[in-house]
This record gives structure tokens, sequence and C-alpha cells, in this order.
């Protein structure tokens, strides 16, 4: 059987680092900011008060590692630009809407280990980052964006990376910096943004800001233009990984 998107999940896996560290722990830091007292403490409990944050990059660090290969394909799904998720080629090896959904079972699962428990909230937590990016939901054309080869701040680079790193990175700030500004940005936004908790939903939702991702301008000269014209977009699927992080695991522990 042929898989739309298997060479993509060749280079996907070696090239890639969903956020990068700075927009993971993001993440990480908005979801403790947004759990309940239960949940916090249960978190706390499992993880040996290991923060979200410090969780939030696992995923990436172990890649190297070849115990984790079969996870590499995790981080990402294919759905062509006219499709959506149920209708869409699936990767035998698993993808980032079907690893969630994974991961959270095995955290509600009573008799699972507590490492195996541990795990699954490290790779969690990274996953529902890895979904709001929205070149983490490809269109089975371009490796996620790798392919598109850019020039930014005359840098050679690719879009695929502009999103994931280059563009929280010209800011300059720490990760508990721009947290803390996202929550003065976003916060009225919580409940509007944990109203569907569905991975589904939240891939097909990542389609829906494609053109806008994709109107790059003259790709010999990105930069500042580009930064303008999607920061907000940045911010805002950051901030909505994070307060629905919290909502997933308000629902398991909370």
């Amino acid at each position: 059987m042929r898989y739309l998107s298997l060479l993509f999940a060749v280079v996907f896996s070696l090239n890639v680092f969903g956020w990068g560290q700075t927009g993971h722990r993001v993440v990480g830091k908005i979801a403790e900011n947004h759990l309940s007292e239960k949940a916090k403490k249960a978190i706390a409990e499992l993880m040996d008060c290991e923060s979200l944050a410090y969780a939030s990059t696992f995923m990436d660090e172990i890649k190297s590692d070849d115990a984790f290969d079969h996870t590499h394909d995790w981080h990402w799904v294919t759905i062509p630009d006219e499709g959506n998720y149920n209708s869409s080629e699936k990767n035998p090896d698993g993808d980032v809407v079907e690893a969630i959904n994974r991961m959270i079972t095995i955290l509600k699962d009573e008799s699972a280990e507590k490492i195996k428990k541990q795990e699954a909230l490290r790779f969690l937590v990274h996953l529902v980052g890895d979904i709001h990016q929205p070149l983490h939901v490809g269109n089975g054309t371009d490796k996620g964006g790798n392919d598109v080869k850019v020039k930014w701040f005359g840098k050679s680079s690719n879009l695929h990376r502009v999103w994931d790193s280059e563009m929280i990175d010209s800011r300059g700030w720490s990760y508990s910096e721009l947290a803390k500004e996202l929550e003065c940005v976003c916060d009225d936004k919580v409940n509007d943004y944990q109203k569907d908790l569905n991975p589904v939903a939240w891939a097909e939702e990542a389609m829906k800001y494609r053109s806008q991702v994709y109107n790059t301008g003259n790709i010999e000269r990105m930069g500042y233009r580009y930064t303008y014209e999607n920061w907000d977009l940045l911010e805002e699927q950051l901030f909505k990984a994070g307060v629905r992080l919290a909502g997933v695991l308000n629902e398991i522990f909370g």
C-alpha cells in the first residue's frame, strides 16, 4: 500500500524540532498556569515535581536514541488541502493526532506503570505543542514547509524552521517572558479555546491558516515583514496549545 506521507516522514523526522525549545516550554508553562489544583497536585506527584516546561522538550531530546525511533512520525500528520483527518491516508507508524489520543489513554489507565505514565505525559505536552504549529499539519507536497527554501534575514533557512524557532528566537525572549506576555494578550480567550479538546479539530483548524503561512512574499528577503504579518497567529497558536493542554490534563487528573 502506498502512503502519501512516507517520504515526508523520513525527512520530517530528521530535520524538525517542533516549536523549538522556547516554544515548547512556553506551551508547558501556560498549561501549568491553567491547571486545576487537583490536577496540579496529581501531576507533581506523578512527575516528582518535574515541570511541564521541563518535560516539554523530552521528545526532541530523545530523537538520537534508537530506542525511540518508533516515535519519529508522531510529531506530524498529513492532510491534503481538500481533505480532512478522517478521510486522509493514515501513516501506519502513527501521527500526532493518534499519538495524542494514545497518550491520553495511557494517562487515564489506572493499571499503567508510573514510568509509562511519566513518559506519556512528556510526550503529550510536546505533541499538543506540535499539532498547533501549522506546518506540523502538512499538505503532503513539501515536507511540512521544509522544501520551501527561504532567506531569513539573509541566511539560508526554510519555512518550517521559520515557524519552529526563527520567528520566536528573533524576539530574544525567554520562555517565561513570552508565556507571561501571552497570558496578558490572550487570557480572555481561554474558555473559547477550551471548548473543543479534540485533536482532530485542532489539526483541521491548523489547515485553515495555510494560505497565510505560505504567503511568504519575497522568499529571498524574509524577516521583519513576515514576522509582523504572522506574529499574532504564532502567539495565538502557542497560547491555544497551552490552555488546551491544561484542559486535557484537568480532565485526566482533575
